[in-house]
């Protein structure tokens, strides 16, 4: 089983977050700016999770921008991990 079978979240480090933008360009559905200037997740009710390492659910139809999110953050600071065993697949801490 590939990592895109199985359930994806998604939360943002954001004592890594430099506020690029570059995710909430990639994929906005996910992640969004707010007032501090740094990027948060956020759910499917578009409220932001501000709790540090609050996950959401990472949607399929937007999971390559997510992924590619997290490849591309200069702050390193996207996770995406397995929701079954909380095992990060993308971002700074995937093997």
């Amino acid at each position: 089983m590939s990592a895109t079978d199985e359930p994806l979240e998604v939360w943002i480090d954001q004592d890594l977050c430099t506020g690029d933008g570059i995710c909430a360009q990639y994929a906005p559905e996910v992640f969004e700016l707010d007032i501090d200037g740094l990027a948060y997740v956020k759910g499917t009710d578009d409220e932001l999770r501000q709790q540090p390492g609050e996950s959401v659910p990472v949607p399929l139809t937007v999971l390559q921008d997510v992924v590619d999110s997290a490849k591309e953050c200069p702050g390193d600071c996207i996770h995406v991990r397995r929701v079954s065993d909380r095992v990060e697949v993308y971002g700074p801490d995937a093997d």
